[in-house]
């Protein structure tokens, strides 16, 4: 484990005692380098639990939210194909390249897609594809997936990456509510969808377009 060894073996006992329990979605996050996906400056709080500005008002989720929604999403078992709603730094991206067969992620801020696709180029997940486009839009190409993870709020839960889903299939996404923002999983069942609310959550808000 190089470079930042110490940071990652205590990260991985503060998601434990979080709550994280999935041994699989642990060792990844402990091996995944977070450090590379944050401005240099920042690189010695890369592995605090706390969210870091990346750019274009964006943000790289704390460690323990990208570990929350990767287990929610993988659980029960691992979807083979997964479509990420707002690429950003391209750390989640990674996290989830090294548990699943495919990623796609669509990203709507250029200047962030083309740094995620250095980044991940230079890490060699080759089970990546990204894509710059309006991420509400979802991958029409690519579906329908085993599973969909949104990184940014949505009002509702966005009908065209629902209708994306597989039987079976389930999406993890911070919803907008009355009192505030809570994290959501959505599984695709043979008479339509089951919610499940997770857990309170900050994410910057999701939005339409390119830029």
């Amino acid at each position: 484990m190089p470079g930042h060894g110490r940071a990652r073996l205590r990260l991985a006992t503060r998601l434990t005692a979080a709550g994280i329990g999935d041994a699989r979605v642990i060792g990844v996050m402990t091996q995944v380098p977070r450090h590379l996906f944050v401005d240099e400056a920042l690189a010695t709080h890369a592995y605090d639990d706390a969210a870091l500005p990346i750019g274009s008002g964006q943000t790289i989720s704390q460690p323990y939210t990208v570990a929350r929604m990767t287990e929610a999403l993988l659980a029960p078992g691992c979807c083979s194909t997964v479509l990420e709603i707002g690429t950003g730094s391209g750390y989640q991206t990674a996290v989830l390249a090294a548990l699943v067969r495919r990623v796609y992620s669509v990203e709507r801020v250029a200047v962030l897609w083309q740094r995620a696709q250095a980044r991940l180029r230079a890490l060699q997940c080759r089970n990546v594809r990204l894509r710059h486009g309006d991420g509400a839009l979802g991958w029409q190409e690519y579906a329908p997936f085993d599973g969909i993870l949104i990184t940014a709020a949505a009002h509702g839960v966005p009908r065209q990456l629902a209708a994306q889903l597989a039987p079976g299939g389930r999406m993890v996404l911070p919803l907008n509510g009355g009192d505030g923002q809570v994290l959501l999983r959505l599984t695709r069942t043979t008479v339509g969808f089951r919610h499940e609310v997770l857990e309170p959550v900050t994410f910057v808000p999701l939005l339409a377009g390119v830029a």
